[in-house]
This record gives structure tokens, sequence and C-alpha cells, in this order.
């Protein structure tokens, strides 16, 4: 049962750093999106695709941790080894990190396609200012500059939703990690005998002490009340 254990630790470990480097990769070429000098209004086909890449990944991962921590809790806590505990910690920071990273271009690309739209709509009316010259085609230019400004709103309302989904989706994850720390913790402390008599003890002795600092206080100010 213990190999078999190892085994399969050992196997979740290294595609947990397989899809961590493919990560890596992707985000190298989803950072272009953001530094692009000439932005397009909307996403286009491969920045799509790379973000999609991206999430399943990150989804992937987090379903490896969850499998992790459920080996390491399975081990008692005498055979379940400081490094195990540290490359797991490891893993859950580099995928918080990667999340946050995603969020943090997404919020970019959608600032930048914002700024480049902004001053398509000055050039467009700076246009139309032109064009205005001209009666004939003043109304037709008209519609179609209205239906323009039309499809950029529209971009730029989907990029917001998608930095929103982004952040949501970022502290639902923490919400889970912070979460199976503190199952951690909880399960470390009832495995260790007497660990929960001795945190009894010291908040007893916390309170205790609140206690006698507070009476000691009323005393001062009585007596200085007297004296007075």
């Amino acid at each position: 049962m213990s190999a078999s254990t190892g085994n399969g630790w050992a196997q979740l470990r290294q595609q947990a750093r397989s899809l961590e480097a493919q990560t890596d990769t992707l985000f190298h070429t989803y950072s272009r999106f953001a530094s692009a000098s000439n932005i397009p209004p909307k996403p286009s086909e491969e920045e799509t695709k790379t973000e999609s890449q991206i999430q399943e990944l990150l989804e992937k991962r987090e379903n490896l941790i969850s499998q992790l921590t459920r080996i390491l809790d399975s081990e008692s806590l005498l055979t379940a080894s400081a490094l195990k505990q540290n490359a797991l910690t490891l893993h859950r920071n580099t995928l918080a990190d990667h999340t946050a990273t995603l969020s943090r271009l997404r919020a970019s690309i959608a600032t930048a396609r914002q700024r480049a739209n902004l001053l398509s709509n000055v050039r467009s009316d700076i246009s139309s200012y032109h064009r205005s010259q001209n009666p004939e085609n003043a109304e037709a230019d008209y519609m179609l500059d209205e239906r323009s400004r039309i499809d950029r709103s529209h971009g730029v309302a989907d990029g917001v939703l998608s930095q929103a989904y982004a952040v949501n989706e970022q502290f639902a994850g923490q919400r889970k990690m912070l979460g199976n720390v503190q199952r951690r913790i909880v399960g470390a402390a009832g495995k260790v005998p007497g660990i929960n008599g001795l945190i009894g003890r010291i908040g007893a002795k916390r309170r205790r002490d609140g206690i006698i600092l507070g009476l000691f206080v009323a005393f001062c100010m009585l007596m200085l009340l007297y004296f007075m």
C-alpha cells in the first residue's frame, strides 16, 4: 500500500510539473497580446484559444493538487514527510501565482483594447467632422459610425466581463485552497496527542491574563479617582 501510494504521488507530481511548464510557455504567448502595439478591437482567435488553454491547464493543476492532498491526508502524520508537505505547498503557491498572472494579463489586455478603441473613436470623430462638409453622404456615414461604436462597446463590455469572471474564479480558488489548508491543520492537530488540550490551556491562560489585566486597570482608575 505504501509503495503504491508513493508511486501515485510521484506520477501526480510529474504531471503537475509538466503542466506548470506548459502554463509558462502559454503565458509567454499570451503576454504578447497585452504588449501589442496594434491590438484589434475584439479578441483574435489565437488570443481566445491561448486564454482558454491556460484556463484549462489551471483547472487540471487544481485537480492534481486535490489528488496530492488526498494522498497526503491518507498517510499518517509520522509517515507524511516534510518534503512532501513542502512540495504540495510549492504547487499550491505556483498555481495561485499563475492564476493571479492570468487575471493581471486579462486586465492589461482589456485596458489596452479600451485605449485603442478610444483612440479609434477620436479618429472617427475627426473623420466625421471632415465628412460633414459633404451633406449628401453625412447621414450614411453617421449610421456607419454609430454601428462601429456599438460594435466597439460590445467588445469593451466582453473584456470587462471576462476580467470580472477571472477575478471571481481566482477568489473561489483561493477560498478552496484556504479550506484545504485549514482541514489539513485541524487533521494534524487531531493526530498529535494532547495538542487540543494544550491549545485549550493556552486559550484559558490568555483569557485569565486578560481578566487580571482588566481588574488591575480598573483598580488603578478607582485609586486615581479617589485621590483626585
